[in-house]
């Protein structure tokens, strides 16, 4: 926690706030993984997501959260996202991380069918307990839209220290490469523009490690 308590006077002044987000959204850029997820047989946006909760785990800004009124640092994430079940109604996935890709999109992948078959609200959120609910990271993909913006909703806005992001359509780039909307919504006490940037450039890092242990 040494490296929040330089900045604990920015989080003093952010969480004062009747809103304490920052909330960008950019264009991001990535190795095209998409051949490798064909040829190993793996669920683009499981993969994609893979990369990001590892990133996350990497900028230690993102790890941060706001517990019993104190600054805990999270330790591991616990893996959630949107799915949409067969009514084309919003539902919630989770399941146990793992840093075994394979594995990891296996469980997601279980998590998606679950979460897409139900009716009712899927609610298993609310069975951990406070503590364990701060190692979320919220995940939503909106794959038929290439957005500019996006706003979050939050339980407080005051403490939106949960981080959530979304990403859009992928687009073809050049040189190998694939761009797709993406946006990061976080505590500004804890998260500036700079962080973002950071793990913009971790998510692509991790996906050509990803690419390249292949």
């Amino acid at each position: 926690m040494q490296n929040f308590e330089r900045r604990r006077d920015r989080f003093e002044l952010f969480h004062r706030m009747d809103s304490a987000a920052v909330n960008i959204t950019f264009s991001l850029e990535l190795p095209d993984f998409r051949p490798f997820c064909k040829d190993q047989g793996l669920a683009p946006f499981h993969v994609l997501l893979c990369a990001v909760l590892r990133a996350i785990l990497k900028v230690e800004n993102f790890r941060y959260r706001v517990f019993e009124g104190e600054v805990i640092r999270i330790d591991g994430v616990k893996p959630s996202f949107t799915v949409l079940n067969q009514y084309n109604d919003l539902n919630f996935a989770q399941f146990e991380w793992t840093d075994d890709l394979r594995e990891f999109v296996a469980r997601g992948i279980a998590a998606r069918e679950e979460a897409a078959a139900m009716t009712a609200l899927n609610d298993k959120y609310q069975t951990m307990s406070p503590r364990e609910a701060k190692n979320q990271v919220f995940i939503t993909c909106i794959p038929w839209l290439d957005f500019t913006s996006i706003q979050h909703p939050a339980a407080s806005l005051a403490n939106p220290d949960i981080p959530s992001l979304a990403w859009g359509k992928f687009r073809d780039g050049a040189h190998g490469k694939l761009t797709l909307p993406f946006s990061v919504q976080a505590h500004h006490g804890f998260v500036d523009g700079f962080h973002i940037h950071q793990l913009a450039q971790q998510v692509a890092a991790e996906m050509s490690a990803i690419l390249s242990a292949g």
